[in-house]
Parts: C-alpha cells; structure tokens; sequence
C-alpha cells in the first residue's frame, strides 16, 4: 500500500496512529477569511494543519483584536487542546490567513492516544511549547515594541508564510490585527517605505529587505 499524503507529512508518527487519524478524523476546508474559532465557542475536536495557514487573534471586552501567531502547515492550536481538556470555551479567534486545509480529531481521541502512541505524546507537548514560545513574542512585542516595529514583524510574517515578497492586506486588515487604527497603519507603512523596506502597489505590500 503506498503511503497516504498524511504518513508523508507526519513521518514521525507510527503507522498505526496515521491510519488512527484518517479513520476517526474529518477533512475541512476554510477559505481565506473564513473563521475556525471564535470566543466563547466550546471546542470538539482538534484541528492539524495540512496547507495553508491560521491566524490566532485575541479580543479585548469591546470586542478589537490582536494579532497573537499563526498556524502552518504541520501545527495544531495549543488554545484547542487546552480547551478541550478542560471543557472550557475558548478565549481566541482563529481565522484562515488562506485557503487552508486540516484534519479534525475529536476531542475524546486526545487522551487516548497520548497514552498508546509516544509520538503523538511528543507532538502535543511540542505544540504547547511552540505555542508558549509564540505567546511570548506576542508579548514581548506588545510590551516592548513600537507600533511601526509590530507592523513590520507582521508583514514579514505574513510574507513568510508562503514564501513570497507580497503581502496581500488592506491598510484596514492590518490596523485590525494590531489593534491600532488604518490612518497609523497607513502612516507606519509610508515610514517603512521610506526607510526602503517596503514598497506598496495597490492592494499589495512588497517585502524589499528581511
């Protein structure tokens, strides 16, 4: 039997716990925009990320948000597993950056197979720990970065994510993120094109340095 798309990507899984996850596990698919997640909502199953990628967003109490990490191929949420163990709704946005594509495992899968298979063990300790790691930079960049700073860590991010130069983001969509207003963002970003950064095109922002 040739290997499936989910053995290549997860080669460190056994095999059995790859014929697990397909069997007991459900395929969907979100469009760029499209929501996962949103406060308040109980969380039933885990989702792994197959292509594309999430955004985790947190909302104040009136409702504005801030960009916290994203979710890429071969993660899952940390917030999600977490929730799930504790029955708890969850405390986070997650919004696919791009046509993203995942497998949801149900919740009750979770216990069980950190007790059956090492590997699976590994990664949900691994995913709390990247996620912990992600959490601190969010911090750390609300607590010691500048605004225009925490712009041009996030364009680069979003540029990262599929390996391009081209950020694709209304002024709007990133004062959004960053919990900010579009007339900073828009001032922000005419500041980084002039230290020689980036440069804008209509209705894209093009990274020029790392």
């Amino acid at each position: 039997m040739s290997p499936t798309p989910l053995a290549f990507q997860f080669h460190e899984f056994e095999p059995r716990l790859i014929e697990e996850i397909e069997k007991s596990g459900t395929i969907k698919q979100l469009e760029p925009g499209e929501e996962l997640m949103r406060p308040g909502m109980f969380i039933r199953s885990i989702p792994i990320i197959l292509s594309g990628s999430l955004k985790i967003l947190r909302q104040d109490d009136e409702g504005k948000e801030t960009f916290l990490y994203f979710l890429t191929k071969g993660d899952t949420c940390a917030m999600s597993l977490t929730c799930c163990t504790a029955n708890r709704p969850s405390s986070v946005r997650a919004v696919a950056e791009e046509a993203t594509e995942m497998i949801l495992v149900p919740v009750e899968k979770l216990d069980y197979w950190m007790s059956l298979y090492p590997s699976w063990k590994a990664f949900v300790f691994q995913s709390y720990q990247r996620r912990f790691d992600d959490m601190l930079e969010a911090v750390d960049s609300l607590a010691f970065q500048k605004m225009d700073e925490r712009l041009w860590r996030l364009l680069k991010k979003k540029a990262a994510l599929q390996e391009k130069r081209y950020v694709y983001a209304t002024h709007q969509d990133l004062a959004d993120e960053l919990n900010t207003s579009r007339e900073v963002v828009t001032r922000l970003l005419k500041k980084l094109e002039g230290m020689g950064k980036i440069k804008t095109h209509r209705n894209r922002i093009e990274i020029m340095t790392k």
